[in-house]
Protein backbone atom coordinates (compact mmCIF):
# COMPACT_ATOMS: atom_id res chain seq x y z
CA UNK A 1 0.00 0.00 0.00
CA UNK A 2 2.55 2.49 0.90
CA UNK A 3 3.85 2.56 -2.98
CA UNK A 4 0.11 3.66 -3.85
CA UNK A 5 0.96 7.53 -5.14
CA UNK A 6 -1.77 10.52 -3.13
CA UNK A 7 -4.64 11.41 -5.43
CA UNK A 8 -3.95 14.94 -6.28
CA UNK A 9 -6.99 17.04 -6.16
CA UNK A 10 -6.09 20.21 -8.52
CA UNK A 11 -8.22 23.52 -8.24
CA UNK A 12 -9.43 25.00 -11.21
CA UNK A 13 -6.43 27.69 -11.37
CA UNK A 14 -3.48 25.15 -11.36
CA UNK A 15 -5.17 23.34 -14.58
CA UNK A 16 -5.54 26.89 -16.35
CA UNK A 17 -2.20 27.61 -15.06
CA UNK A 18 -0.98 23.84 -16.69
CA UNK A 19 -3.35 24.29 -20.13
CA UNK A 20 -2.11 28.03 -20.47
CA UNK A 21 1.78 27.06 -19.64
CA UNK A 22 1.49 24.16 -22.47
CA UNK A 23 0.44 26.16 -25.00
CA UNK A 24 3.13 28.59 -24.61
CA UNK A 25 5.78 26.29 -24.32
CA UNK A 26 4.27 24.55 -27.11
CA UNK A 27 4.38 27.46 -29.40
CA UNK A 28 0.48 27.77 -29.90
CA UNK A 29 0.58 30.62 -28.46
CA UNK A 30 2.98 32.78 -30.02
CA UNK A 31 5.29 35.40 -28.51
CA UNK A 32 3.63 39.35 -28.35
CA UNK A 33 0.06 37.43 -28.65
CA UNK A 34 -2.47 38.65 -26.46
CA UNK A 35 -4.01 36.50 -23.77
CA UNK A 36 -7.97 37.36 -23.64
CA UNK A 37 -9.29 36.37 -20.44
CA UNK A 38 -12.99 36.07 -21.30
CA UNK A 39 -11.96 34.10 -24.09
CA UNK A 40 -9.70 31.42 -22.24
CA UNK A 41 -12.04 31.42 -19.33
CA UNK A 42 -14.97 30.53 -22.24
CA UNK A 43 -12.38 28.15 -24.35
CA UNK A 44 -11.58 26.03 -20.76
CA UNK A 45 -15.32 26.35 -19.65
CA UNK A 46 -13.99 28.35 -16.42
CA UNK A 47 -14.97 31.54 -15.09
CA UNK A 48 -12.93 34.47 -15.33
CA UNK A 49 -11.47 34.73 -12.19
CA UNK A 50 -9.08 31.06 -12.30
CA UNK A 51 -7.69 32.92 -15.77
CA UNK A 52 -6.87 35.80 -13.96
CA UNK A 53 -4.77 34.12 -11.00
CA UNK A 54 -3.34 31.63 -13.40
CA UNK A 55 -1.88 34.51 -15.85
CA UNK A 56 -0.55 36.37 -12.28
CA UNK A 57 1.51 33.02 -11.76
CA UNK A 58 1.87 32.48 -15.30
CA UNK A 59 3.62 36.24 -15.00
CA UNK A 60 5.91 35.41 -12.10
CA UNK A 61 7.34 32.20 -14.29
CA UNK A 62 8.26 34.81 -16.96
CA UNK A 63 5.85 33.12 -19.72
CA UNK A 64 3.44 36.02 -20.32
CA UNK A 65 3.83 40.15 -19.47
CA UNK A 66 1.04 42.22 -18.54
CA UNK A 67 1.34 45.58 -20.68
CA UNK A 68 -0.80 49.18 -19.55
CA UNK A 69 -3.96 49.09 -22.38
CA UNK A 70 -2.93 45.98 -23.71
CA UNK A 71 -3.36 43.32 -20.99
CA UNK A 72 -1.44 39.86 -21.02
CA UNK A 73 0.68 38.72 -24.06
CA UNK A 74 3.13 35.96 -24.36
CA UNK A 75 6.39 36.71 -23.44
CA UNK A 76 8.56 37.11 -26.65
CA UNK A 77 11.31 35.05 -27.15
CA UNK A 78 14.76 37.32 -25.85
CA UNK A 79 18.41 36.41 -27.25
CA UNK A 80 19.65 38.87 -24.12
CA UNK A 81 17.04 36.61 -21.88
CA UNK A 82 18.66 33.32 -23.41
CA UNK A 83 22.34 34.44 -22.65
CA UNK A 84 21.19 35.83 -19.23
CA UNK A 85 19.51 32.25 -17.92
CA UNK A 86 21.61 30.16 -19.24
CA UNK A 87 25.08 31.99 -17.58
CA UNK A 88 23.60 31.76 -14.62
CA UNK A 89 22.46 28.31 -14.61
CA UNK A 90 26.09 27.49 -15.74
CA UNK A 91 27.03 29.02 -12.60
CA UNK A 92 24.75 27.82 -9.96
CA UNK A 93 24.28 24.56 -11.40
CA UNK A 94 28.01 23.48 -11.86
CA UNK A 95 28.78 24.82 -7.90
CA UNK A 96 25.63 23.31 -6.75
CA UNK A 97 27.05 19.88 -8.45
CA UNK A 98 30.44 20.57 -7.00
CA UNK A 99 28.77 20.41 -3.61
CA UNK A 100 26.50 17.36 -4.31
CA UNK A 101 28.81 14.81 -5.86
CA UNK A 102 30.93 13.76 -2.31
CA UNK A 103 27.32 13.69 -0.45
CA UNK A 104 25.52 11.36 -3.29
CA UNK A 105 24.39 7.99 -2.52
CA UNK A 106 24.06 5.13 -4.03
CA UNK A 107 20.39 5.67 -3.77
CA UNK A 108 20.86 8.62 -5.08
CA UNK A 109 22.66 7.55 -8.39
CA UNK A 110 20.00 5.16 -9.17
CA UNK A 111 17.27 7.10 -8.75
CA UNK A 112 18.77 9.33 -11.67
CA UNK A 113 19.84 6.95 -13.87
CA UNK A 114 15.98 5.56 -13.59
CA UNK A 115 15.11 9.55 -14.62
CA UNK A 116 17.28 9.23 -17.24
CA UNK A 117 16.15 6.17 -18.89
CA UNK A 118 12.43 7.90 -18.94
CA UNK A 119 13.88 10.74 -20.47
CA UNK A 120 15.70 9.05 -22.92
CA UNK A 121 12.54 6.95 -23.85
CA UNK A 122 10.41 10.16 -23.95
CA UNK A 123 12.84 11.99 -26.42
CA UNK A 124 12.14 8.93 -28.81
CA UNK A 125 8.21 9.60 -28.68
CA UNK A 126 6.85 13.46 -30.49
CA UNK A 127 3.60 13.07 -28.38
CA UNK A 128 5.91 12.75 -25.33
CA UNK A 129 7.21 16.50 -25.96
CA UNK A 130 6.00 17.73 -22.94
CA UNK A 131 7.55 15.41 -20.57
CA UNK A 132 10.75 16.59 -21.87
CA UNK A 133 11.97 19.62 -19.96
CA UNK A 134 10.10 17.86 -16.49
CA UNK A 135 12.54 14.86 -16.67
CA UNK A 136 14.99 16.76 -17.89
CA UNK A 137 14.90 18.98 -15.00
CA UNK A 138 14.17 16.11 -12.06
CA UNK A 139 17.48 14.26 -13.75
CA UNK A 140 19.70 16.93 -13.01
CA UNK A 141 17.83 17.73 -9.64
CA UNK A 142 18.45 14.57 -8.60
CA UNK A 143 22.00 15.06 -8.80
CA UNK A 144 22.23 18.12 -7.46
CA UNK A 145 19.89 17.67 -4.31
CA UNK A 146 22.92 16.17 -2.45
CA UNK A 147 24.25 19.40 -2.11
CA UNK A 148 21.50 20.37 0.76
CA UNK A 149 21.75 23.63 -0.56
CA UNK A 150 17.56 24.27 -1.08
CA UNK A 151 17.55 28.07 -1.86
CA UNK A 152 19.87 27.71 -4.27
CA UNK A 153 17.88 24.96 -5.40
CA UNK A 154 14.63 27.41 -5.59
CA UNK A 155 16.72 29.82 -7.36
CA UNK A 156 17.63 26.57 -9.93
CA UNK A 157 13.91 25.66 -10.21
CA UNK A 158 13.03 29.22 -10.75
CA UNK A 159 15.55 29.42 -13.96
CA UNK A 160 14.99 26.13 -15.20
CA UNK A 161 10.94 27.08 -15.41
CA UNK A 162 11.97 30.35 -17.79
CA UNK A 163 13.90 28.13 -20.20
CA UNK A 164 11.46 25.64 -20.52
CA UNK A 165 10.37 26.35 -23.58
CA UNK A 166 13.70 27.58 -24.86
CA UNK A 167 15.01 23.71 -23.91
CA UNK A 168 11.91 22.20 -26.19
CA UNK A 169 12.98 24.80 -28.91
CA UNK A 170 16.40 23.62 -28.72
CA UNK A 171 15.73 19.89 -28.74
CA UNK A 172 12.98 19.82 -30.85
CA UNK A 173 14.62 22.28 -33.44
CA UNK A 174 18.58 22.31 -33.67
CA UNK A 175 19.25 18.48 -33.58
CA UNK A 176 19.74 18.96 -29.79
CA UNK A 177 18.29 15.19 -28.32
CA UNK A 178 21.61 12.94 -29.62
CA UNK A 179 23.79 15.61 -27.86
CA UNK A 180 22.02 16.01 -25.02
CA UNK A 181 21.54 11.88 -24.43
CA UNK A 182 25.04 11.59 -24.64
CA UNK A 183 26.32 14.26 -22.44
CA UNK A 184 23.61 13.04 -19.74
CA UNK A 185 24.82 9.47 -19.79
CA UNK A 186 28.55 10.62 -19.56
CA UNK A 187 27.52 12.99 -16.67
CA UNK A 188 25.89 10.37 -14.37
CA UNK A 189 28.81 8.07 -15.06
CA UNK A 190 31.70 11.23 -13.90
CA UNK A 191 29.11 11.12 -10.84
CA UNK A 192 29.32 7.95 -9.96
CA UNK A 193 33.24 8.07 -9.97
CA UNK A 194 33.01 11.54 -8.24
CA UNK A 195 35.18 13.71 -10.31
CA UNK A 196 33.52 16.55 -9.53
CA UNK A 197 35.96 18.64 -11.92
CA UNK A 198 35.29 16.67 -14.93
CA UNK A 199 31.68 16.88 -14.21
CA UNK A 200 31.65 20.25 -13.29
CA UNK A 201 33.01 21.23 -16.45
CA UNK A 202 30.81 19.07 -18.58
CA UNK A 203 27.39 20.27 -17.11
CA UNK A 204 28.80 24.27 -17.48
CA UNK A 205 29.86 23.07 -21.62
CA UNK A 206 26.49 20.91 -21.78
CA UNK A 207 24.27 23.98 -20.70
CA UNK A 208 26.66 26.91 -22.35
CA UNK A 209 26.02 24.33 -25.25
CA UNK A 210 22.28 24.50 -25.38
CA UNK A 211 22.27 28.26 -24.99
CA UNK A 212 24.34 28.84 -28.08
CA UNK A 213 22.34 26.29 -29.96
CA UNK A 214 18.86 28.06 -28.99
CA UNK A 215 20.46 31.74 -29.47
CA UNK A 216 20.98 31.04 -33.15
CA UNK A 217 17.50 29.35 -33.45
CA UNK A 218 16.20 32.61 -31.58
CA UNK A 219 17.75 34.74 -33.62
CA UNK A 220 16.07 33.17 -36.97
CA UNK A 221 12.89 33.00 -35.28
CA UNK A 222 12.86 36.61 -34.79
CA UNK A 223 14.36 37.27 -38.27
CA UNK A 224 11.40 35.41 -39.96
Amino acid sequence: MSNIPPIIHKTRTQLVVEALRERILSGDIQGGEPLRQSAIAEQLNVSRIPVREALVQLEAEGLINFEPHKGATATLLSVEQVTELFQLRAMIESDLLAKAIPNLSDKDLVEAEAVLVQLELAFKLKESVASWSELNTRFHTRLYQAANRPHTMEVVNGLNTNCDRYIRLQLLFTGGIPIAEREHRVLLELCKNRDIEKATTLLREHILHASASITKLVEQKIKS
